[in-house]
């Protein structure tokens, strides 16, 4: 967990940034301890829900600091990106000091692959920062496929990055789809629970195996159209093309989807699978708030929907 064991986490409420320090005020259950270092550092691990070993590296480096009635963290010292910035045009959706989420665009990895000739996501995120000065090193805490829309999370600074890796490991972190099939999607169809393994035919491709990981994808809503089915669409996983692998397992392949035999979107001319991040929704890893962050469909996928609607598509 991210704080200590069996402990309820509230969050560390209200800050205020002063260059690498945070400030906060815990109140009386610091002022009016008899010992205040050692309420801080229950205050930190118990309700802030600071993560152990950075709790124990912060003290030990002098990182928290106690005057009067304010708490001082050092939680933004200066990092370097790590990856060459790419000036492009970024989308961002949701920002403070802890978090960064930013909509990805069709055509785009979240992280570089090794070949060293794309711009990645990371690539232009790590320009939003480079432009002020520097100094942010993001770290995304989850990915979509290329050619996948929709919202990305990013974590600023190293506690953000503990607190939502241990909450996309624990699925805090909740991630709403839209996606437009082929077919219509019957109403009993709620719950696809298939593991996904890789397929020794195709090594781009993933299939369902029964030797594969555990996978489920929850079904919350659909609208049928004229040539297909609208799905609204949420992940209990997170394996390789999940949803396209699922969905095309039952029958239904995302429209665009040539890698899961979905049929091309004809009057759009687009060759991606149509699938948008709708939605992300995560606990701030400092507040605890729970924010929703939505994120407006592409314009692609609106004039597929319109196309489908009036059964243009063939």
């Amino acid at each position: 967990m991210s704080g200590a064991d069996n402990v309820s986490v509230q969050g560390g409420g209200a800050w205020t940034r002063r260059g690498e320090w945070l400030e906060a005020m815990p109140g009386r259950v610091v002022t009016g301890a008899a010992d205040p270092q050692a309420a801080v550092d229950r205050w930190l691990l118990e309700t802030a829900g600071m993560p152990v070993k950075l709790h124990a590296r912060l003290r030990r480096e002098g990182g928290i600091q106690w005057k009067g009635d304010r708490l001082r963290l050092a939680l933004f010292p200066y990092r370097e990106a790590g990856i060459e910035p790419v000036w492009q045009e970024l989308e961002v959706l949701y920002e403070d000091d802890f978090c960064l989420v930013v909509h990805k665009p069709a055509g785009m990895a979240v992280h570089p692959d090794g070949s060293g000739s794309d711009t990645t996501l990371d690539h232009v995120v790590a320009a939003h920062y480079a432009a002020s000065g520097g100094g942010v090193a993001v770290r995304h805490i989850h990915r979509l496929d290329k050619d996948t829309t929709g919202p990305v999370l990013y974590a600023k600074n190293e506690y953000a990055q503990l607190v939502l890796d241990e909450d996309m490991r624990e699925k805090v972190i909740s991630r709403r789809y839209a996606a437009i099939v082929e077919g219509v999607v019957p109403p009993a169809l709620k719950v696809i629970d298939a593991p996904i393994g890789r397929d020794r035919h195709h090594a781009a491709r993933r299939r369902v195996s029964p030797g594969g990981q555990s996978a489920v994808t929850l079904i919350l809503g659909r609208e049928v159209l004229q040539g297909g089915t609208s799905l609204k669409v949420q992940l209990e996983t997170g394996r390789t093309h999940q949803i396209r692998v699922h969905l095309s397992h039952m029958g239904h392949p995302l429209y665009g989807d040539e890698l899961y035999g979905g049929p091309r979107w004809g009057l759009t001319g687009s060759s991606r699978q149509a699938l948008h991040g709708e939605v992300l929704a995560f606990s701030h890893p400092w507040s605890k708030e729970r924010l929703e962050i939505a994120d407006p469909w592409p314009e692609d996928m609106l004039r597929l929907r319109e196309e489908l609607d009036g059964g243009t598509i063939g």
